[in-house]
């Protein structure tokens, strides 16, 4: 049967020194560093890839993590809604454990449901128009490659659901750092494997080896 490798990428690392929380938000753009991974992933992918087709969310971290891939390739870069960041209602805030958003009791309601989630947009939701985006992909590169540009949460929203796992799940253990990919490899219309590949894992900050935060 004819295979095809989707791959979901991480945008690359972005500039945001008040660590905010930035979602959906527009203005938010690669670091010097973020630029290095997204560099270091067109070089791996001509390595060994025969990339077809270039996907990325609207949001400017996601269009600038995909130009240098598309330009090694020669392709034009595709824009997608359906792989944009989740909604979340702590955009625009600071957040983290002991600090910024979770610290004010107004924030407390909205975490009532972990399952849902109460705090943004349904995991079912980020399921459905992923796995849509991810078969229009594989769709255009029949037996080739595909790359789409996303974010963590859909990107791992889209994994839990090829594997059949819960939605619900702590944040820190998410395998989806910086500028990495998550590969499904489908033969006709059928996802048969998933592996993860990190190719900039050396320009990752300290910490985000040890857990990639942030969206």
């Amino acid at each position: 049967m004819e295979r095809t490798i989707v791959h979901l990428m991480r945008h690359g690392e972005v500039n945001n020194p008040n660590g905010i929380l930035y979602g959906q938000l527009p203005d938010f753009h690669l670091s010097p560093l973020g630029e290095q991974m997204a560099t270091r992933v067109a070089e791996w992918l001509r390595s060994d890839h025969d990339l077809a087709f270039v996907v990325a969310s609207p949001l400017e971290r996601a269009q600038e993590t995909a130009q240098p891939i598309a330009a090694a390739f020669g392709l034009e870069i595709h824009t997608d809604e359906r792989v944009i960041e989740s909604g979340n209602l702590f955009q625009g805030k600071v957040f983290g454990v002991g600090n910024g958003a979770l610290r004010q009791w107004r924030s407390w309601w909205l975490l009532r449901n972990p399952f849902t989630p109460s705090w943004g947009e349904p995991y079912q939701k980020i399921s459905e128009r992923m796995l849509a985006a991810m078969a229009s992909a594989r769709d255009e590169a029949r037996g080739r490659d595909a790359l789409i540009v996303s974010h963590q949460l859909p990107i791992w929203t889209a994994r839990s659901a090829v594997e059949r796992r819960r939605f619900a799940h702590d944040p820190r253990k998410r395998q989806c750092t910086l500028a990495s990919l998550t590969s499904f490899r489908y033969e006709g219309d059928q996802v048969v494997s998933v592996a993860y590949h990190e190719p900039a894992r050396d320009l990752l900050p300290a910490a985000g080896k040890k857990f990639a935060a942030g969206a």
